[in-house]
């Protein structure tokens, strides 16, 4: 979430400063002024010395190193479900300032099949998208540089049609219930292979097309065929939208202290 990304940045850096200052000048000031009442600190300086060493552990690690994320809808299933808290790898594709985003040590790219989380560009038809920005997770189908084809339930690539494994029909718990019926299929992805949704033979679907891949940019999909807002709807992924690889599932929780469910089945799944 942005507004928490903000905050917790302003609080960081406004605490550090307070504990700056206080050594430079105040705490001197204090000291000279003798007296055991003038010696103490504020509470400003004394809230400070306490949180700044938490907010700055936080900040580092959730900028730096993993980032917690909650999946929000069925665009994923049946690999992450509505309620998956999951864990994204921030170092994955270069170290990025916290809010800017901006990469300022590359450290790798990523791999076509990466499950990736970015801010989402926005759809080229709303200048004012209320979701530009926000956090999206989708799937790396296509690198810079392919030639990407979707048509009737087969995804191709570079000219080469996918193979595809029935594996039945797909029966889902709780609120990943709502894909009952849909055929669970093992998509073979060039050096990846990963499951997929998809409602076989249903007249007129979604997302279809073709598309070549600008350099820097990257066409990424759900594994929800006929259930996502992704790349074939509004176009690609530019590489300075990426926040990090999605590798771990570290809970499933859905309401206030899961009351509307909880799958302890899932906790400690990796990613695929």
């Amino acid at each position: 979430m942005k507004w928490f990304e903000i905050a917790l940045v302003v609080l960081t850096l406004g605490s550090g400063l307070v504990l700056l200052l206080d050594k430079l000048f105040l705490a001197r000031r204090r000291a000279a002024r003798g007296g055991l009442l003038d010696s103490e600190e504020p509470a400003l300086v004394d809230y400070s010395r306490a949180f700044f060493p938490v907010l700055a552990v936080v900040l580092v690690l959730r900028s730096f190193i993993a980032e917690p994320y909650k999946i929000p809808s069925s665009s994923m299933m049946p690999n992450l479900l509505i309620g998956d808290f999951i864990l994204v790898n921030k170092f994955a594709y270069g170290i990025r300032l916290p809010i800017t985003n901006t990469k300022v040590i590359p450290t790798g790219e990523p791999k076509r099949g990466d499950v990736v989380v970015f801010q989402f560009p926005g759809h080229p038809d709303m200048p004012g998208d209320p979701q530009r920005g926000e956090n999206f997770i989708k799937r790396v189908i296509g690198l810079p540089g392919d030639r990407i084809g979707f048509h009737g339930d087969t995804l191709s690539i570079n000219g080469q049609p996918l193979a595809y494994e029935v594996r039945g029909e797909y029966v889902g718990k709780g609120r990943g219930a709502e894909m009952n019926g849909a055929t669970l299929l093992s998509e073979a992805l060039p050096g990846r292979t990963h499951t997929v949704l998809e409602y076989l033979g249903r007249a007129n679907p979604a997302g279809q097309g073709d598309w070549e891949v600008p350099q820097g940019q990257y066409l990424v999909m759900g594994d929800n065929r006929d259930n996502s807002d992704d790349g074939r709807f509004w176009g690609f992924l530019p590489e300075q939208n990426l926040r990090g690889k999605a590798f771990l599932i570290w809970l499933n929780c859905s309401g206030w202290f899961c009351k509307d469910g909880f799958e302890p089945s899932r906790i400690g799944s990796g990613i695929q």
